[in-house]
């Protein structure tokens, strides 16, 4: 799902939201129902909050969270948000086959892709809804990290094929997240396709360890 497809689905929902709300007015003469100037207003401020939401790049996320009035965290805060959400996660993932790496203050999700897609697919295996629940859960708690979802492939195939597909499939997370609840100006996604392997593509234990998608998950800090 494209950013511009993002904002249209929230914008309709501001629309409807405002209209339910009582946003409409009957014209005396006509019998018609119209928006109230106060409900114009209200859906042009809410579609522009989305507009901004959706063209957020990686570099700007941080001060569009905290310009919504979402706090970022300060000093030695820090350091005791990003433990409190490792140790959830490590909770709720304990078992699933995902890995929780600390990296100072980052934390880092790896999901194998034998676990998360079919072969040549960027679409999310159905086994693998019940971790992104649990993931997404935690997400919703801590809910001043940001949120950097990466694709990753093994060398097997054409360098531009793995390309795409390894965006595909952190779109695909990405997209998931946000139909969840996540803030959708929390979330960046980027496809590395076969360049940054962790292990040897030499071994089908390596390639399937490269095959991957990673979630970088790092403190919103003032």
């Amino acid at each position: 799902m494209k950013r511009t497809t993002v904002f249209l689905i929230l914008a309709a929902f501001f629309a409807a939201s405002i209209v339910s709300m009582g946003g409409c007015t009957t014209d005396p003469y006509t019998g018609e129902q119209k928006l109230s100037k106060t409900a114009i207003g209200g859906l042009v401020g809410a579609a522009t909050g989305a507009a901004v939401g959706a063209a957020v790049s990686k570099d700007k996320r941080k001060g569009a969270l905290i310009g919504a009035g979402v706090g970022g965290l300060t000093g030695a805060g820090v350091g005791y948000y990003m433990d409190r959400q490792e140790a959830k996660l490590r909770q709720k993932l304990q078992g699933t086959g995902v890995s929780v790496t600390r990296q100072g203050d980052n934390l880092i999700l790896n999901m194998p892709g034998n676990i998360t897609f079919r072969t040549n697919s960027a679409d999310i295996d159905a086994g693998f809804y019940d971790v992104l629940n649990s993931v997404v859960l935690v997400l919703k708690e801590f809910d001043k990290t940001l949120i950097d979802v990466y694709g990753h492939t093994d060398n097997v195939g054409a360098d531009a094929y793995n390309q795409t597909l390894s965006e595909r499939r952190a779109s695909s997370v990405g997209q998931y997240l946000i139909s969840q609840g996540i803030d959708p100006r929390r979330i960046y996604t980027q496809g590395f396709g076969e360049t940054k392997p962790i292990a040897s593509n030499d071994t089908e234990a390596g390639r399937q360890q490269n095959r991957r998608v990673e979630i970088q998950l790092s403190p919103l800090t003032q």
